[in-house]
């Protein structure tokens, strides 16, 4: 049998029924508590997943204790005070992502992790993917040479049309689109997403990134009730990699035409690599020799990979290692801190 694990979730908006949804699946894993601020958005998720304990702060959480591990899927600002006295006390962590709102920040949670010796996860969602899996795998054995040239999206359209619901309406998008509610835009929602998609199929850290964001009109007045919509709403980033490699990573919540679709190329001097993501599911083609003087490409095959959640848990039981962890969380951090840096140095410059 396999090990058992006591889960508990923290913040029960958004994201928190998939993974309540994909713990559940987990054989030896329960979930024995629930813990949010909102006691009516508590109990009604607590209720629909059967959850026995219910916690509408943390600290009585933690003074009750008995669970194992925790799921935090609060806001992006919460992350960091929440994360760290779980640490403290000694519990595994799959934090969503981003990490933190900022590198100093992100850096302390990858220490505290580091001291406390425990499973410090980030949930990189599309590290689940088949087709970006074996993508790097033949980067990382040589199949397109050197690596010259990239390319990389992540297209959403929510800000279009409603097929996730109104985002004029719904909490769980206005707070994404205001930084007073703890949001950092695009290039923090999904952002971070496309920059670990393409360095880690890349496998090399980035040398220098320049970044251009925007935030457009969508609202009178720039706000609906409580919320400003002041984040930024697209971004394009230009990126050097460690080897000289030149690169550009896009994100945009109004790309129509596109739910949510990842794209990477790759290119290097003896051979290039399509990845995509779209419409859920996941594909990889290669221009390989002896196909290059006829530019041919060809459909891989790539087998199915254990998702986060799965790869969390086997990680706490010592059954694999536990990647994507704190410290890649951090160095992605640093990276986002500094595109927006780049930006509003851009900004600045613009000619009034």
């Amino acid at each position: 049998m396999p090990r058992a694990i006591r889960l508990l979730i923290l913040g029960t908006g958004g994201m928190a029924a998939n993974h309540a949804e994909q713990f559940a699946k987990i054989p030896g894993v329960r979930i024995v508590a629930g813990v949010d601020t909102r006691a009516d958005q508590l109990a009604t998720f607590a209720d629909r997943f059967a959850i026995p304990h219910r916690f509408t702060s943390l600290e009585r959480a933690l003074d009750w204790g008995a669970f194992d591990a925790v799921t935090n899927v609060t806001p992006d600002a919460a992350h960091h005070p929440t994360t760290l006295p779980l640490l403290g006390a000694g519990k595994h962590v799959l934090c969503e992502k981003p990490l933190a709102t900022n590198a100093a920040h992100a850096d302390e949670m990858a220490a505290a992790a580091a001291r406390a010796g425990v499973v410090a996860m980030v949930n990189l969602t599309y590290r689940n993917v088949p087709a970006l899996q074996q993508a790097a795998q033949m980067v990382a054995a040589g199949a397109i040479g050197t690596l010259r040239h990239f390319e990389a999206s992540y297209l959403q359209s929510w800000l279009t049309q409603p097929a996730w619901g109104h985002w004029d309406r719904e909490q769980q998008w206005l707070w994404r689109l205001s930084t007073a509610h703890g949001s950092k835009g695009v290039l923090g929602d999904v952002g971070i997403h496309i920059l670990d998609f393409a360095t880690f199929a890349a496998g090399l850290d980035v040398a220098d990134i320049s970044c251009r964001l925007a935030t457009f009109d969508k609202a009178p007045g720039g706000r609906i009730g409580d919320y400003v919509l002041d984040a930024n709403d697209s971004a394009t980033m230009q990126l050097r990699l460690a080897n000289g490699a030149l690169g550009t990573v896009t994100a945009s919540r109004f790309a129509t035409g596109h739910l949510n679709d990842l794209r990477l190329r790759l290119h290097g001097d003896r051979g290039a690599l399509d990845v995509a993501f779209e419409k859920g599911k996941s594909r990889l083609s290669a221009c390989l020799a002896p196909d290059l003087e006829a530019a041919l490409w060809r459909r891989v095959p790539c087998p199915p990979v254990p998702t986060v959640y799965r790869r969390f848990i086997a990680a706490i039981r010592g059954e694999g290692p536990a990647i994507p962890d704190f410290a890649r969380a951090a160095r992605l951090q640093a990276l986002l801190d500094r595109a927006e840096e780049s930006a509003a140095q851009e900004a600045r410059a613009l000619p009034i």
